[in-house]
This record gives structure tokens, C-alpha cells and sequence, in this order.
């Protein structure tokens, strides 16, 4: 009975293996559909490791090893939520092999800083930065010092200090393709704070310099991003002009003394129930 359930166990540790070598396979070779497969069989298979310090630490690894790959081919599929998946579901993984009082190098999976990265990419795109620095706080020096996670790092203080145009270069110096995803919809976000910039600046600037501004290839990539976010801009004659903004937002249009008296009348109320 012994025999067979060892038996059984070692079949399944190899089934494991095997699949997650396709897995990789598919990931390399962007064959998404056949991915996902595999991937939902390693799912399955990972629901019979034990909880715990009961479980393996070789099925621990193989299980981290099968989500690394999970993230970085719903990066390939360009899926958030399946990103977000499968990280959450890693980490329990990554925490496990961290308390565990084996060697480091036994435990550092091979795709740990990548996918490490790419988390903190996501973060920063979705401008959720108390789980970005905290993240941060989880890393070691030295996994903090690989290019995979210093890129999104540097990224996150270029940010911090307006240096909008060395984050819109930095799209030709990622770590990985894989991070052509996230850097797309941050260069969006980025762009945005750009034209908000310039359009409170100027009254109005030729189409070329705005081009160059805010890192477009062509003056046609412009005028699309104008017809889809800046409807109140105004591309004629090789220039672009800027609307004024709308009437009633300066300071003077404030009802100061009215919010004042309101705000006293609150404080007074207050007061009596006090």
C-alpha cells in the first residue's frame, strides 16, 4: 500500500514537470490557447499538495514555477485580471519558500525577479503606490538590484519628479518584451499628464513640436489621441491650438464669503451638540 502511494506521488511530481516544461514551451513559442491548457492542468494538479509546512518543498517550487509562467503568459495575452490571478495565487508560494530554512539558491525560483517586476509595473500603471513601495519593502537587496526590478523602480522616481520625458524613452530600454505591455498604458497615462501640462501653458504650438513633445512617431498618431481624449483642442493650418479653460473656474468665481459663513454656521452647530 506504502509502495503504491509513493509510487503515485512521484508519477504526479513528474506529470507536473512535464507539463510545466510545455507550459514553457508555449509560453516561449505565444501559443496563449494551449497555455491556458496546460496551465489549468497544473491548477488542478496543484490542489493535492498539502498545506502547511506538510507540503514538499519540490512541489512548492514546481507549484511557484507553474504561476511565474501563468503571469508571464497573461502578459502575452494582454489579460489584467488573469495577471492579477495568478500573482495573488503565487504569493502564498513565494512566502513559503521564503520561511523555509532551505539555501537560498535552492529556493529562488528561475522567473522570480521577472514576475517580481512585472508586478510592480502593474502597480505603477494602476498608480496604486502604498502597494508599490510596500512591495519594495518585501524584496532583498539583491533582488532589488537585477534589471528586471531597478527598471520599474527608476521609473517609479522619474514619476515622482516630472521627468515625464525620460519615462517616455525609457519604452526603448525594457528589461524584457514582456514589459511592452505595461509601459504602453503608463506612456498613456503619462502622456495625459503632458497635454494637461501644455494646454495650461500654451495658447497654441505647431503640430511638429507637439509631436516631439509628447512622443508621438507622426502627426497622425497625434491627431488621433486629439480626436479621442482632446475633443476641445483645435488641429488646423499645421498648428494646434488650446481652448481657454471654462469660464468660472478662477479663484475670484469662488463664493469665498458664502463658504465661509456656511463653514462658521457647521462649527457653530457643532459646538452646541459638543
Amino acid at each position: 500500500r506504502l509502495a503504491s502511494l509513493t509510487w503515485q506521488r512521484s508519477s504526479t511530481m513528474a506529470d507536473a514537470k512535464a507539463l510545466i516544461n510545455d507550459l514553457s514551451r508555449q509560453v516561449q513559442a505565444n501559443d496563449i490557447e494551449s497555455g491556458k491548457k496546460t496551465l489549468t492542468k497544473l491548477k488542478i494538479w496543484m490542489l493535492e499538495i498539502p498545506s502547511g509546512q506538510a507540503a514538499p518543498l519540490e512541489s512548492i517550487i514546481l507549484a511557484a514555477n507553474s504561476l511565474e509562467l501563468g503571469v508571464l503568459l497573461s502578459v502575452a495575452d494582454d489579460d489584467l485580471d488573469a495577471f492579477a490571478r495568478n500573482m495573488s495565487q503565487l504569493k502564498p508560494y513565494y512566502a513559503a519558500l521564503s520561511s523555509s530554512n532551505a539555501d537560498a539558491a535552492t529556493t529562488n525560483t528561475e522567473r522570480k525577479c521577472h514576475v517580481l517586476g512585472l508586478n510592480l509595473m502593474h502597480l505603477l500603471v494602476d498608480n496604486r503606490l502604498s502597494e508599490f513601495h510596500a512591495e519594495l519593502e518585501l524584496l532583498s537587496e539583491e533582488e532589488a538590484s537585477t534589471p528586471f526590478v531597478s527598471f520599474p523602480i527608476t521609473l517609479e522616481r522619474q514619476l515622482m519628479v516630472g521627468s515625464y520625458d525620460e519615462v517616455l524613452n525609457a519604452r526603448s530600454n525594457v528589461p524584457d518584451p514582456s514589459y511592452s505591455f505595461f509601459m504602453e498604458n503608463l506612456l498613456e497615462t503619462v502622456r495625459d499628464s503632458i497635454a494637461d501640462c501644455v494646454e495650461v501653458s500654451y495658447k497654441s504650438m505647431k503640430l511638429a513640436d507637439a509631436v516631439t513633445m509628447m512622443k508621438f512617431e507622426s502627426t497622425a498618431e497625434l491627431q488621433e489621441y486629439v480626436q479621442e481624449k482632446r475633443e476641445d483642442w483645435i488641429v488646423e493650418g499645421g498648428m494646434l491650438t488650446f481652448q481657454p479653460p471654462p469660464m468660472g473656474s478662477k479663484a475670484e468665481d469662488i463664493p469665498s464669503m458664502k463658504l465661509m459663513a456656511q463653514t462658521l454656521s457647521y462649527a457653530t452647530e457643532l459646538e452646541r451638540i459638543v
